[in-house]
C-alpha cells in the first residue's frame, strides 16, 4: 500500500467525511480487459448512498459507485455556471411577459411595448428582446412616444449583458437607479417539485382576503388586469389562513407553456418561520405539474437578499438578469 493511502473494509480508497457534500473528481474501476483494469472518472457533488456505495451528482446525472471500486478522490473547485443562450433568455423573458400580462401590449418588431397604469416595472416597460424592426435609435423614440401616450415613464427592460442592452446603452440610455423595486432583477428557475400542502387553499380567482394581503384592497383596474386576467389565462391563487380565518400568506401562479410563473409571494410577519412560504410554493408546483408545466420561474430584485436566499434554499437557480434602462 502506498504511503498516505488508506484502504477501507470494502477494499477501496477511504473517502474522508469532509468531502461529502463537496464537488469532487472521483476515479473508480469499471471492469477489466486483457488482464488490465479499466477506470472511469466522475466529477460532481459527492454524497453517501449507503455503507457500500457513494453517489456523484454530475451534470449528466447521478453516478453510483461502489466504495470498493474507488481508487482516487479529491476535492475540485466549483463548476463555472454556464450562461444560458440568448435564444433561451429571449424565450423565458417572453413567457414571463405572457404570465404577467400588461393591459396594453403592443409589438414593435420583436420588442413589446407594455403599459399597466404604472403597476410594476415589468408591465410598464418596453421588453427589448430581439430585433425591433428598425434602427434602435428610432425604436427608442417610439418607446418614448408610447410612454407619453399612456402616462408612464419611458423605460426599457433588457437582459443584462445582452446585445439588446448594449444597443440601448449605446444610445445613451442609463440604468434606472431610482426605480422603486430596484433597477436590476434576477430570473430564477427550478424543476417543479413538491406536493400540495393541506394548509393551503387553492382557487382559480383571488378571494377578497387574497387582495387584502396582496397588492391592492380593493385592486385598481390595472392591478386586476395584470394579476387576475381571467380565462383563458391559467392562474391560481394559493392562500393560507390563521386559526381565526384571517389571511396570512398568499402567492400568484400562472402556467404558460411548460413553465409555472410565480409572483407576489408574501407571508405576514406574525406567521413567518412556520414553513408557510415553502407550503405555498409546493402547492403551486403541484398545481402547475398537473397542467403540463415542468419548470418554475420567478423574478426577484437582486437587492432582496432575503428572498434570494429563500428561493435558493428551495432549489431555484439564477438563469439570467435583466435591467431597467431610461433616457439620460
Amino acid at each position: 500500500m502506498r504511503a498516505g493511502i488508506r484502504i477501507t473494509e470494502y477494499g477501496g480508497v477511504e473517502i474522508p467525511d469532509r468531502l461529502l457534500g463537496r464537488r469532487v473528481a472521483l476515479r473508480h474501476r469499471v471492469g477489466e480487459r486483457d488482464g488490465r483494469s479499466l477506470f472511469s472518472d466522475a466529477v460532481g457533488e459527492l454524497s453517501a448512498d449507503d455503507p457500500a456505495t457513494v453517489l456523484v451528482s454530475t451534470r449528466r446525472g447521478p453516478v453510483r459507485v461502489a466504495r470498493a471500486a474507488v481508487v482516487a478522490v479529491r476535492a475540485v473547485p466549483a463548476a463555472v455556471p454556464r450562461r444560458a443562450s440568448w435564444a433561451a433568455v429571449a424565450r423565458l423573458e417572453g413567457l414571463c411577459a405572457d404570465a404577467w400580462p400588461a393591459p396594453v401590449d403592443r409589438p414593435l418588431g420583436g420588442w413589446r411595448l407594455r403599459a399597466a397604469g404604472g403597476f410594476t416595472g415589468r408591465a410598464n416597460a418596453a421588453l427589448a428582446v430581439g430585433d425591433p424592426g428598425r434602427p434602435v435609435a428610432e425604436a427608442l423614440r417610439v418607446v418614448g412616444a408610447f410612454a407619453a401616450e399612456h402616462g408612464i415613464p419611458p423605460r426599457a427592460h433588457a437582459p443584462l449583458g445582452s446585445p439588446w442592452e448594449r444597443a440601448i446603452s449605446d444610445q445613451g440610455w442609463v440604468l434606472e437607479v431610482e426605480h422603486a423595486a430596484g433597477p436590476e432583477s434576477a430570473v430564477l428557475v427550478a424543476p417543479l417539485e413538491g406536493t400540495a400542502d393541506p394548509r393551503v387553499e387553492l382557487t382559480a380567482r383571488p378571494a377578497a382576503e387574497w387582495w387584502r394581503l396582496g397588492p391592492g384592497d380593493p385592486p385598481t383596474p390595472d392591478q386586476r388586469a395584470v394579476v387576475d386576467p381571467g380565462p383563458p389565462a391559467r392562474t391560481a391563487f394559493p392562500l393560507v389562513r390563521a386559526s381565526d380565518g384571517a389571511a396570512v400568506g398568499h402567492l400568484r401562479a400562472a402556467v404558460v407553456e411548460d413553465h409555472l410563473h410565480l409572483a407576489l409571494l408574501a407571508v405576514a410577519e406574525p406567521a413567518r418561520r412556520r414553513g408557510l412560504a415553502r407550503a405555498l410554493v409546493a402547492t403551486a408546483a403541484a398545481w402547475g405539474r398537473d397542467r403540463g408545466a415542468r419548470w418554475a420561474v420567478l423574478q426577484v430584485a437582486v437587492h432582496n437578499t432575503a428572498a434570494l436566499a429563500f428561493y435558493q434554499r428551495i432549489g431555484f437557480r439564477e438563469h439570467h438578469r435583466y435591467r431597467y434602462l431610461v433616457p439620460p
